[in-house]
């Protein structure tokens, strides 16, 4: 039983995983700073000041924040679209980069297909003169 946990916790996709966790929970600080420290303040400077947190419903003794949930939301859809832009930034550079090898692999290509023509060519000639 410890040799199966030892394979599956060393081996297999969960050093991965870990390593995954780890990233993305540093990475999540970062997106989180900086939706917080300045897309939050200069979305607030455009529209003079966009916080919901003080928005609330008395009912009773009971206070229902309601601007908590709604500053919530605001905060999931300028995050998203911060990693949306981050994740469109990073596929546009890779798409170039794979452009730019393609590019490269082109010539090649063609002077392996004119090869393959010419020996074709030699092949058949060969057989016809037999």
């Amino acid at each position: 039983m410890w040799k199966d946990f030892k394979e599956f916790a060393f081996e297999g996709n969960v050093m991965d995983l870990a390593v995954a966790v780890v990233i993305g929970a540093a990475f999540g600080k970062i997106v989180s700073s900086l939706v917080e420290n300045i897309i939050t303040p200069l979305v607030g400077m455009l529209f003079r000041g966009v916080d919901f947190t003080g928005l609330k419903y008395t009912f009773g003794s009971a206070e229902i924040l309601y601007g908590e949930f709604i500053q919530s939301i605001f905060d999931f859809f300028v995050i998203a679209a911060a990693i949306f832009l981050f994740i469109r930034l990073v596929m546009k550079l890779k798409r170039n980069k794979d452009e730019e090898e393609a590019e490269e692999l082109e010539p090649q290509e063609a002077l392996l297909t004119e090869i393959r023509d010419l020996l074709k060519e030699q092949h058949e000639r060969e057989n016809e003169s037999m």
